[in-house]
């Protein structure tokens, strides 16, 4: 008996061996077998250069220049990437201004909406005869929003290459409001399309669940960390009114009128709902307390019934959930309004191409030729696969000529929190150029993961089907509003405009500082009072220039599209 136990263990152990000794040899053949899309390398792939680079955004899936995608791209260009990103975001324009009033560039930067500082300080060099004379790549994948990257009539050079070649297609909701899929489960699929429909479905589940795994159940959170405040408790005005988010500023699509949103009075009604709850004792008490740390922390405990928030702020969390098995404890995305007459405007909301973000090359960059040399390779297909898919063979395949992730890999990037930092794949991408997710290669493959219902359906666990189902809807997308029910924003974003004029720039940011330092007094107000803060708080933006603020995007706006006309 024991010379049998003894042998059996030999032989699980030696199946293990095999097993494990197969699945690298697979991966190994996979790796070198003839290619479908093989990448050919750069003609300066063989002169090494590594290029310092700012980036104004926190980045947890930091890689250092160490996963394979990076050493891809470094073995097709020659180019190292030397990122410093940011701590957090309230550093990016103290860091900015820093490098504005001492010279010290990096080779390469993208400072989100504060490029107007390295400007006015001559740090920028203009991008046109660089790309006219070295980039057919960069012109060809921006084509007619070219002349949409231009500065300004006064000055109608290109100083930075945008986010992306284009506009890319809503292909379905992530974030907003959001509820947890075991409340609707279990209040039986309430309908979910008002404040009110919002609010008595968490206040009905959280009567009857004070408590979640042994630990209180908060009803309600928002993240009111410094600038996540315009993103978690003040833009989610806008989706409740039916109106565009264009940041601080709406804009009146037949006139372009740009005024403070806060002003416009159906968004009183919102903020009264905020002031509501809060007082109802359903807004998280913590909520302008608060770290986002602690904020993504409750969430990953399964505790928080309700969001209102974007769906890349809280992915991490939410991931975290996945992870765990606590499907029903993740949310589903509702088209929610402060009354039934008021649509929310569409996801995929027709945009004009704006571009007013991106990477700029610095007068301290030691080889400029090469820089922009690598930026348009950024817009080749090659390039582009590798960063959405990585590496074929490694992490992506073809069968029968459809490209897909090989099985582990595609299930590690829907529950490992670390896939990018571990694999390069959707490091780099933003706020690098790009083409669009709508893009389909000379494959015949879309150039980026998941653009079809089948794909997006795939990331969604059983439960989430089943709240969907019981909604009648295959995704998300399909609650909202459609694209032709909005007219087209000629204009684009508002908020990636650039305000060149200093004064005025200075005005706006002591009016967005105002607003995040205001807008919980307003919120935590007591109900008697919230008429009487409220107006306060209007008088105070007019009091610290408002006024001349939306008067001076107006004309900027107006001008700018009249401008891309020509």
């Amino acid at each position: 008996m024991r010379k049998a136990e003894k042998f059996l263990s030999w032989f699980l152990a030696s199946i293990l061996v095999i097993s494990l000794i197969f699945s690298v040899s697979i991966r190994e053949v996979n790796a070198q077998a003839k290619l479908y899309k093989p990448m050919n390398p750069t003609p300066e792939a063989n002169k090494p250069i590594t290029f310092k680079v700012y980036i104004g955004e926190v980045n947890p899936n930091d890689d250092q220049f160490k996963s394979p995608v990076a050493q891809k791209i470094k073995e097709l260009t020659g180019v190292t990437l030397d990122i410093e990103y940011a701590p957090n975001q309230a550093a990016v324009r103290e860091k900015i201004q820093i490098m504005a009033a001492s010279g010290d560039y990096p080779d390469l930067i993208y400072a989100k909406g504060d490029l107007s500082l390295l400007k006015d300080a001559g740090a920028l060099i203009p991008l046109d005869d660089l790309i006219e004379k070295y980039a057919p790549n960069i012109k060809k994948a921006y084509g007619e929003n070219l002349k949409r990257l231009k500065w300004s009539k006064e000055d109608p050079h290109i100083y930075c290459l945008g986010l992306t070649t284009d506009n890319d297609r809503t292909l379905d909701v992530n974030g907003g409001f959001m509820l947890q899929h075991r409340v609707v489960m279990e209040l039986g699929y309430p309908r979910i399309r008002t404040l009110r429909d919002f609010e008595n479905a968490i206040k009905a589940y959280y009567k009857k669940h004070p408590l979640t795994d042994g630990l209180p159940t908060i009803p309600l959170t928002l993240c009111a960390d410094d600038w996540r405040t315009v993103i978690s408790v003040t833009n989610p005005a806008f989706q409740a009114t039916g109106a565009p988010d264009d940041g601080e500023l709406y804009v009146d699509p037949k006139t372009l009128k740009c005024t403070f949103h806060y002003k416009r009075p159906i968004e009183k009604e919102y903020f009264r709902w905020l002031n509501h709850m809060w007082n109802e004792g359903l807004l998280d008490r913590e909520t302008f307390i608060q770290k986002e740390d602690t904020y993504k922390a409750k969430i990953a405990s399964g505790r928080v019934l309700a969001l209102i928030d974007a769906g890349w702020a809280v992915g991490e969390p939410i991931t975290a959930l996945r992870k765990a098995g606590k499907y029903e404890y993740m949310y589903g995305y509702y088209p929610v309004t402060v009354s039934e007459r008021i649509k929310q405007a569409p996801p995929d909301v027709r945009v004009g191409y704006t571009g007013g973000w991106g990477i700029a090359i610095t007068k301290s960059c030691k080889d400029p030729v090469r820089a922009i040399k690598f930026l348009d390779w950024l817009c080749t297909e090659d390039a582009n696969i590798l960063r959405q898919w990585g590496i074929e063979g490694v992490h992506h395949i073809y069968i029968n000529g459809k490209r897909q992730f090989l099985p582990d890999v595609d299930q590690a990037r829907r529950t490992d929190p670390y896939f990018g930092r571990k694999t390069g794949i959707g490091v780099y991408v933003y706020p690098w150029p790009r083409l669009p997710n709508y893009y389909i290669d000379s494959t015949g493959n879309p150039i980026v993961p998941d653009t079809t219902k089948e794909d997006i359906r795939k990331n969604y666990t059983e439960v989430e089907k089943k709240v969907l189902a019981a909604y009648k809807a295959e995704i998300w997308k399909d609650l909202f509003p459609k694209a032709e029910e909005y007219p087209v924003k000629t204009w684009g974003y508002l908020w990636m405009y650039p305000t060149p004029d200093e004064d005025m720039r200075a005005i706006g940011n002591k009016l967005f500082d105002y607003v995040i330092k205001n807008i919980p007094k307003v919120i935590m107000a007591p109900t008697k009072d919230f008429d009487k803060i409220w107006n306060e708080f209007l008088k105070g933006l007019d009091e610290l220039g408002a006024k001349k603020y939306e008067e001076y995007k107006t004309k900027q706006i107006r001008e700018m599209v009249e401008f891309w006309k020509k």
